[in-house]
This record gives structure tokens, C-alpha cells and sequence, in this order.
């Protein structure tokens, strides 16, 4: 067994029987996927099968942090949860930092097992070896940063670390998420899930530690960490500094920044308004995860106008979804939504874009006042974006039509509005535009989860990164080779060990898998070489891939919203690129070449057994056998 990194327990809890249950963490599970997103899809795979509703009682909701959470290890504050997601159908794999990740591993467990379907709202309470279910009668109907104040305030302790949901995770939008403290488990409506249990939220306290194999290992592999972070040109000065608003700069200056639901990407400057130079003006100080030294998370304040007295931490993603996609330059309206998205319990990425697709569809006419309720949803409107966020999470008005995305309102609305969706898989895009980012846009495209900047995410392209070899983002010659190892890189140095993906997308450094060999190894007392870290990486790869096949996934699902594929931009840096169906194909097939899966895109008998993935070899026999 490994003498460290882990505490070598599975919480199981079953909220139909009521029933908690620990088991041991497999030595093989551990050694084969790491920790975080390797364990949760593990599980996934394992537990879920083809087929599952994923609001239904048989999904399940699975945490689990990595061999590095709760160390010393700076930034290591993370945790993955995996279910199947409602949005999408496919793998919904999220990752969340902050304080709850920890708290896990202090109270003695490395995975969280949620099954089942509690009777009435619970909420679940773990303290150490202590678990229980607890009624959340009280509790339903409460905004998030309010449950989790409740509860403290119940159990007498203000240092319990809470993940709960809102009232959109109560009413089922496939756009809900899980809110621990300010921190979410993002995207994918993962919320959705857990208010389909009826469970409100998971308390935890831990007063353990996690015990590391060879400290005077770990000090020295740390330390090789710390010294590329403090190195890095982008890092402390640019994102220490100003937190991820920085990201507008650099992708203006690219010609890549997201405007009016992808219409008028390059045309549309945000810069003055939205860029660093007006977030400096309302910050107030930093919030950081459990050991980061760095602190991105910047808490910004309203002082003037009808947010006034508005707090609350937006950044890069949410000030584009609802800043420059809507068409707004209202600096103070994006961080009273965010503030209303992170209470009611909603993703602001899959919202943002979805009151997007809604306002072009307003302004060619397609919908109209009749339909919003008297809403002029005209791009700039901030005030009727707000409004509806709160249509959404309670299924009001017209808000009841976007609850669930935006290509399922795309199939309510009709009327041709599905070409004015921007989404891939279901789940909406990032503020990234392919069209101009395409190693990055290859990474959407192909990604387990739908369109997500955190499968994959591409520093090569956005920040010209040399590592591992400098690319030309225009070129879609040679991106399947970098997409993919961007996605294993990823999967096991951020989502499995884990750590954060902001700090490594910003400093990635060269011998990345050697570094995180060497901090794993020391924790664990576990003998990992660079190239089998890589290799983990093509694991969860593939075997969430497997999952994705057993729902119906393939090539067909690997491609972009009709505007990627067919509108060159018309302004800026990147102007009359786009993604042609051929540059598509030359992409995904070599792509594929590279992981050796089919012309289909599903992964081969081959790459399987190499990677020790066996019972996906006989999930995929199956599937052939019934085709």
C-alpha cells in the first residue's frame, strides 16, 4: 500500500437506504489513476451503467481529491466530482478548489460515494469517523452562501467546510452547480444531480492529517515547483497581481475574445471596461484556495449606481459570459450576476451563454416580446440579463424555456434557432473563439465533457507557450498531436494529483510530468516515472471516452457550433479565420491517429490493453456486438 498521500478510504453513502458505509481504497486504483478525475471517472465507469438517467436514483455523485490535496503542496487545493450530466449525457466531470477539497482528506477520506435518493431533503454531515444524514426541511429554498451559514450556525462550528446547492439545484436546471463557500463544481449540471437526491449539501470536519512518505523528498520536489512558479514572466506579476481578467488583454490582442454570442468576436473592445484597469478599481483584496500563495480569486466591491454594496469574486469566464457575450460594458452588473449565480446556485458560463443565444435570437426576431414576457432582450441589456438569471434557477417566465441550456431551448424555440446555439455536446462554450484558437478549439471539440477550456487547455495558443513546442494557432496542421497531449497533461498533473489548472496553465513548465512524478512519488512512497504519469493522463482519457461510447458518443459529437465551421471573423487578429468542415476533419483525424482510435473515434482494442483499461475492452465488445 502506499506509505502516503492518502487516507485509504471510500465514504459510501446511500441516501435511499440511508445507509453509510467505508471502504478500502484499492492499491491498483490508486497506483493506475492517481487520484481526483482518475478515481471519480474510475467509479463512474464502474458503477454506472449505460443508459442511466441522470436525474434518476441510479446515477451517482463521486468526490475525490488527489495524493497531493492536503499536503504542504502549494495550489493543491483541489478536488474532482464525476456523474453523469445531465446536460450533455456524457461524462460530467468538474473540479472545484477552496477549502472543502481538504477538509475531505483531514476527516480520513480520499473518495465520497453519493447514491441513491433520499425521501425527503437531507443534508449530509461528516466529522471524522462520524457520518450521518440530517433533515434539510429548513433548509430547502435557501441561497447557497445562506445554507452554508445555516449550518455552521446548527452544528456550532464556523470552520465546517460546506458544498451545497441552490435553488436551481433544487428545481432541477441543467445549468445548476455546487457552491463550496465561493468556489463551484461548475458546468456540466452537476447541481441538477444533487438536487435530484434531494440532498442539499455535504458538511465536513477533519482534524487528521495526511501523511507524507518522505518529507525531505517532497521539500526538494516543492521546491523545484516553487522556483518555476516564481520564474514565470505571467504568473506572480500578471495573474498574482490582477487575478484572471488578465485573460482579456491577451485575447484581444489575439482577436479571440468572445463578443455577442460569437457574432462579433475581433469587432466588440472590452478592454477599457472590462479589462484589468476597471477590476483594479473595485477590487478589495484576494480570497485564495488552502495553500496558494498566489490568490487569483479577487474579491471585487460595487461602490456606486444600483449595485451598489455588491461583493463577490468574478472572473475571466463569468466576465465574459455575462460581459462581452451579452454586449455588456456594465463592470458592476457582471458582479452583481455573479454574485446572484453563485447564491441561487447557478453556472455562470452555461447561463451567460445561454441569455446570449437568447438575445440574437431577439434581435433577428426569431423570438419576441410576446415570448420573453415583455423583456427587450437586446445585447447590452444587463438589466433583463439579471432578471432572467432568476427566471432560470426558479423555472419563471420566460426563464423557464433557458433552464436547461441552450440547445435544449434551441429544440423548444425551433424557428432555425439551433445554428445560434453555442454549444458542443450540451454544454456551452468558454470565452475562447476556435476560430482563431485552434489547438484550442480541437481540445473543445474532443473533450469528454463538451466545450470546456479545462480539459485540454491550450497555453501553446492562448499565452504562446514554447512547452512542448511552440505552435501556430492559425495552423490547423499538427493539432491533434498537441490537443492530446494538453488533455493527458492535464488530466494527471491538474485533475488527478491534483493541482490547479490556472497555476500550471500559466507557468507549465518544462518536465512537467518529471516534477509531478517526483511530488507524487515523495508523498506516496510510490516509484512513478515521467512517462507513466503521462500515461495516467491517457487513461482517464480514454476510459472516459469509453463511457461517452456506451451513451451513443462518436465522431459526429467531436465538432463546433454551425458559426465555428462556416463565419470567418471579420475584425482583428485573427480576421477571415474560421474552421472549415475540412480543417475539422484533418484535425480530428490525425487527432485520432494519435491516441490510435478509430476513424469513428473510439478508442482501439489496442490503446485499451496497453493501458491496462480491460473492462473497457469488453464494454466496447459489447457495444460492436449489438450494432
Amino acid at each position: 500500500m502506499p506509505k502516503g498521500g492518502y487516507m485509504q478510504k471510500i465514504l459510501r453513502v446511500d441516501l435511499t437506504t440511508q445507509k453509510v458505509s467505508v471502504e478500502s481504497l484499492p492499491e491498483k486504483v490508486a497506483r493506475d489513476f492517481m487520484g481526483g478525475a482518475g478515481f471519480a471517472i474510475k467509479y463512474l465507469f464502474d458503477e454506472v451503467p449505460a443508459g442511466t438517467d441522470p436525474l434518476g436514483a441510479e446515477n451517482k455523485l463521486i468526490f475525490a481529491s488527489g495524493p497531493l490535496s492536503g499536503t504542504n503542496a502549494s495550489c493543491a487545493s483541489r478536488m474532482a466530482m464525476a456523474t453523469k450530466s445531465p446536460l450533455t449525457g456524457a461524462v460530467g466531470m468538474s473540479l472545484s478548489g477552496g477549502y472543502f477539497p481538504v477538509e475531505l482528506k483531514f476527516a480520513g477520506y480520499d473518495v465520497l460515494i453519493i447514491e441513491g435518493k433520499s425521501e425527503e431533503p437531507v443534508y449530509i454531515w461528516i466529522h471524522d469517523d462520524k457520518v450521518s444524514l440530517r433533515s434539510a426541511k429548513g433548509l430547502w429554498g435557501t441561497a447557497t452562501l445562506d445554507c452554508q451559514q445555516i449550518i455552521k450556525d446548527n452544528l456550532n462550528d464556523q470552520n465546517i467546510r460546506i458544498a451545497c446547492i441552490g435553488p436551481a439545484g433544487e428545481n432541477l436546471s441543467k445549468m445548476a452547480c455546487i457552491i463550496n463557500e465561493r468556489r463551484a463544481f461548475g458546468r456540466k449540471g452537476v447541481g441538477a444531480v444533487m438536487g435530484s437526491k434531494n440532498l442539499k449539501a455535504i458538511a465536513v470536519r477533519g482534524r487528521q492529517k495526511v501523511p507524507v512518505a518522505s518529507q525531505d523528498a517532497f521539500k526538494k520536489a516543492n521546491a523545484v515547483m516553487l522556483k518555476a512558479m516564481k520564474d514565470s514572466e505571467a504568473l506572480y506579476p500578471a495573474l498574482g497581481k490582477f487575478g484572471t481578467p488578465v485573460v482579456i488583454e491577451v485575447l484581444w490582442g489575439s482577436g479571440t475574445f468572445p463578443a455577442k454570442n460569437f457574432s462579433a468576436t475581433g469587432q466588440w473592445n472590452p478592454v477599457e471596461q472590462l479589462g484589468v484597469g476597471a477590476n483594479e478599481v473595485r477590487k478589495i483584496g484576494k480570497e485564495p484556495c488552502y495553500k496558494c500563495p498566489v490568490g487569483c480569486a479577487q474579491i471585487k466591491l460595487v461602490k456606486e449606481g444600483p449595485y451598489a454594496g455588491t461583493l463577490s469574486v468574478p472572473d475571466y469566464e463569468t466576465i465574459y459570459s455575462f460581459g462581452g457575450n451579452l454586449g455588456v460594458t456594465d463592470l458592476d452588473s457582471i458582479i452583481y450576476a455573479d454574485r446572484l449565480c453563485d447564491g441561487l446556485g447557478l453556472d455562470t458560463i452555461s447561463v451567460g451563454l445561454t441569455i446570449g443565444f437568447a438575445m440574437e435570437l431577439f434581435e433577428k426576431g426569431i423570438i419576441t416580446k410576446e415570448d420573453t414576457g415583455g423583456m427587450e432582450l437586446t445585447f447590452g441589456n444587463h438589466e433583463a440579463a439579471i432578471q432572467l438569471v432568476s427566471q432560470i434557477a426558479y423555472r419563471k417566465g420566460f426563464g423557464s424555456i433557458l433552464a436547461d441550456g441552450s440547445k435544449i431551448a434551441a429544440e423548444k424555440i425551433g424557428k432555425g434557432s439551433e445554428k445560434f446555439a453555442m454549444h458542443i455536446k450540451g454544454l456551452e462554450m468558454p470565452g475562447y473563439d476556435p476560430r482563431g484558437l485552434k489547438t484550442h478549439g480541437l481540445s473543445f471539440a474532443t473533450a469528454y465533457t463538451g466545450a470546456d477550456h479545462n480539459r485540454g487547455y491550450s497555453s501553446q495558443d492562448v499565452f504562446g507557450s514554447p512547452v512542448p513546442e511552440p505552435v501556430d494557432r492559425l495552423d490547423p496542421k499538427g493539432k491533434g498531436r498537441m490537443a492530446k497531449w494538453n488533455q493527458d497533461m492535464h488530466a494527471v498533473t491538474c485533475d488527478a494529483a491534483t493541482m490547479c489548472n490556472f497555476i500550471i496553465d500559466a507557468y507549465f513548465p518544462e518536465g512537467a510530468a518529471k516534477n509531478t512524478a517526483d511530488m507524487v512519488n515523495a508523498v506516496t512512497g510510490f516509484d512513478y516515472t515521467a512517462q507513466e504519469v503521462e500515461m495516467i493522463g491517457e487513461r482517464i482519457n480514454n476510459l472516459a471516452r469509453v463511457f461517452n461510447a456506451r451513451e451513443g458518443f462518436d465522431r459526429k459529437d467531436d465538432t463546433f457550433p454551425e458559426r465555428i465551421l462556416t463565419e470567418p471573423l471579420k475584425a482583428g487578429a485573427s480576421k477571415d479565420h474560421y474552421i472549415s468542415k475540412e480543417e475539422l476533419n484533418l484535425m480530428l483525424d490525425e487527432y485520432y491517429s494519435e491516441r490510435k482510435w478509430t476513424a469513428q473515434g473510439l478508442p482501439t482494442k489496442e490503446i485499451l490493453l496497453t493501458l491496462g483499461l480491460d473492462d473497457a475492452v469488453t464494454e466496447l465488445e459489447r457495444l460492436a456486438s449489438k450494432s
